[in-house]
C-alpha cells in the first residue's frame, strides 16, 4: 500500500466534516458520501506509470476518469443477479422460500434488492419485471394486481434512492407487462428506470404503443434494439443502470472513460491524435482497468464471500468490464479546427462524421486487441460504452452524441449521423428526444421513429414529453420538481437529483431540441 500524504488526509477530513454539516444531504446520502471519501484514502492498486497526469487533473485537462469507483474496489461496479433463479428457488442466506403468489413475489424482491450491491450501493438491475411477475397475475383480479404493482413501484422509488436502477420489459406482450406500464404511467416516479426490448418480429404494435404512451407520461421505458443486443451478447442480456448491455447473472467489474476532447487538446493535429495521443491514453486506461479487475477478483474476496456468488445468483465468468468514452463530438471539432476547418462541425458535415468514424475504428481496434483473462463473458475483451457524462462535466459531450443546442433541424438528419456510431457499443449508447406535448395524441409517430431507427441499426432511443416533470438527464431519470427543491436548499430523496442539477447547469439538458 502506498503512503498517503498528510495534506491529502487533512483535505479528506475537511471534506468529511463538510459532509456532516451539509444542509441538503439526507442522513443516508451523508453516510454514502463519507464512505466514498474515506475510501479515497486507500491506495492498494499497482497503478500504471503516467496515470496521475491523465486522471488527477481538472476537468478541462483530465483525459481518464474513474467515475468515483474508489481506490480499493470492494465489489464489481455493476452486478446483475439471476432473479429467475431466486424466484424459483428462494435464498438460503435470506431465509426465503420460492414465492407462491404475487404477495410473496413482491415481498421477496423487495427484500432481495436490499442485498444487491453496486457502485451506487443500490441495485442497478431489478429484473425483467414483466416476466418475473407474470406467472403470479394470471388468475388474479386485475385491479388488485395493478394496485399491488403500483405499491411495488412506489416502494422502489422511495427505498432505492438512486436513479441508476433499471428494470426490463418485453419483447413479448404480457399481462404483467401491461400492468407495469399502467403503474409507471400513473405513479410518474424516477425509479426504477425501465427499458423495453423492442423487436418488430416479436413485439405487437399494440404493446409497443402502450410503451410509448407510458414513456410520454413518465419518461420510461426507453427502447432497446433487441435484435442488435441479442446478436452481440446472446439471449441472456439485460439493460441495466443507464442503458448498459450486460450478461444476466454477471455484470461489469469496472467502467472508466476516455475524455476524448481533452485528449485532442494534447495533439498537434489529427495524425498525432490517432497515432500517438489516443493510443497512449487508451493503453494506460486499459492497464488501469486490468489492475482494478485483478484486485476485485484476486484480493477483495467478493466472489468467495458474497451470498450472491455462493448461491449461484451471479457467476464470475459472466462478468466483463466497460471501456467508456465521452466527447467524440468535442474531439472531432477540436481536431478539425486544428486542421484549419472550423466550419466542419460534428453532426453537420460528412467530413466530421468521417473523422468520428475513423476515431471510433481506432478505439474499437485497440479494444479488440486488448486481452483480459477475467473478462470471459466477452471473449477476454472489454465492451465499449458511450458514457453519458457526470454532473461536474463542463463542455464535455456525452458519448457520441451531437452537442445540445447543435442538433440538426431535421430529426432524420440527426438519426442518420447517429447511425454511424451506435454499432460500436454493445454495453451501451443511446440518444434522447424530448417530444412535443401534442404527440400525446399521436403515439404512432414515436413508434414509427423507433421502427425506422432500428432498421438503420440504431441501438437505443429514449423519449419524454416536453411538458413532463420526469425527464431523462443523460441515461437516468430525475424530476424537474425535485431539482427545483434542491436548488432551494431542501432535502431530496434521490442522490441522483444532485447529478441532474449539475447536468442542468453544466450540460444544459433543458435546452435539448424538442421534436
Amino acid at each position: 500500500m502506498r503512503d498517503i500524504s498528510m495534506e491529502r488526509v487533512n483535505q479528506t477530513r475537511e471534506d468529511m466534516l463538510a459532509t456532516v454539516k451539509s444542509k441538503t444531504l439526507t442522513h443516508e446520502q451523508k453516510v454514502a458520501t463519507m464512505a466514498n471519501q474515506a475510501d479515497s484514502l486507500l491506495e492498494v492498486l499497482n497503478l500504471p506509470e503516467g496515470l496521475d497526469e491523465l486522471l488527477n487533473q481538472p476537468i478541462d485537462r483530465q483525459c481518464i476518469c474513474d467515475l468515483c469507483e474508489g481506490h480499493a474496489p470492494l465489489r464489481p461496479r455493476y452486478i446483475i443477479p439471476n432473479y429467475d433463479k431466486f424466484m424459483k428457488e428462494g435464498s438460503e442466506f435470506l431465509n426465503l422460500e420460492a414465492p407462491k403468489d404475487l404477495y410473496e413475489a413482491i415481498n421477496a424482491l423487495e427484500i432481495f434488492y436490499k442485498h444487491v450491491p453496486s457502485v451506487t450501493n443500490f441495485p442497478v438491475y431489478v429484473g425483467a419485471l414483466d416476466k418475473l411477475l407474470d406467472p403470479f397475475v394470471q388468475d388474479m383480479d386485475e385491479d388488485l394486481a395493478l394496485k399491488m404493482i403500483k405499491l411495488f413501484m412506489i416502494h422502489m422509488d422511495r427505498t432505492i434512492l438512486d436513479s441508476f436502477s433499471h428494470g426490463n420489459l418485453g419483447p413479448e406482450d404480457t399481462k404483467a407487462g401491461r400492468l407495469v406500464l399502467k403503474a409507471i404511467a400513473e405513479t410518474k416516479d424516477a425509479v426504477p428506470n425501465m427499458t423495453m426490448k423492442y423487436d418488430e418480429d416479436l413485439t405487437s404494435d399494440a404493446f409497443a404503443l402502450e410503451c410509448v404512451k407510458a414513456a410520454l407520461a413518465s419518461a420510461k421505458p426507453s427502447f432497446a434494439n433487441h435484435k442488435m443486443f441479442r446478436s452481440e451478447l446472446g439471449e441472456d442480456y439485460v439493460i441495466a443502470s443507464c442503458y448498459n448491455g450486460l450478461k444476466y447473472g454477471g455484470g461489469s467489474y469496472t467502467l472508466c472513460r476516455l475524455i476524448l476532447g481533452n485528449i485532442a487538446k494534447r495533439a498537434k493535429d489529427t495524425k498525432d491524435f490517432l497515432e500517438n495521443q489516443l493510443p497512449y491514453v487508451m493503453e494506460i486506461q486499459a492497464r488501469y482497468m486490468d489492475e482494478r479487475i485483478r484486485f476485485i477478483v484476486e484480493e477483495s474476496g467478493f466472489f468467495e464471500n458474497n451470498f450472491l456468488a455462493k448461491e449461484g445468483f451471479i457467476s464470475r465468468d459472466k462478468f466483463t468490464a466497460m471501456f467508456g468514452l465521452v466527447g467524440l463530438a468535442d474531439a472531432v471539432d477540436i481536431l478539425l479546427e486544428k486542421e484549419g476547418h472550423p466550419e466542419y462541425r460534428f453532426g453537420h458535415s460528412e467530413e466530421a462524421t468521417a473523422l468520428g468514424v475513423k476515431i471510433m475504428d481506432v478505439i474499437n481496434n485497440f479494444n479488440n486487441n486488448h486481452y483480459n483473462k477475467y473478462c470471459e463473458a466477452t471473449g477476454g475483451h472489454f465492451l465499449l460504452h458511450a458514457q453519458v457524462g457526470i454532473a461536474s462535466d463542463l463542455q464535455v459531450t456525452p458519448g457520441t452524441r451531437i452537442p445540445i443546442g447543435e442538433e440538426p433541424e431535421n430529426l432524420v438528419d440527426q438519426l442518420n449521423v447517429l447511425s454511424h456510431f451506435h454499432h460500436y457499443f454493445p454495453s451501451g449508447t443511446g440518444d434522447i428526444f424530448p417530444i412535443d406535448m401534442t404527440v400525446h395524441r399521436n403515439p404512432e409517430y414515436v413508434l414509427d421513429i423507433i421502427k425506422g431507427s432500428f432498421q438503420k441499426k440504431l441501438r437505443y432511443l429514449s423519449f419524454y414529453a416536453s411538458d413532463s416533470d420526469v425527464i431523462r438527464i443523460t441515461g437516468y431519470l430525475v424530476k424537474k420538481s425535485e431539482i427545483e427543491k434542491l436548488e432551494r436548499g431542501e432535502n431530496v430523496k434521490h442522490d441522483t437529483t444532485a447529478l441532474g442539477m449539475g447536468a442542468k447547469h453544466n450540460g444544459h439538458i433543458y435546452e435539448r431540441k424538442v421534436r
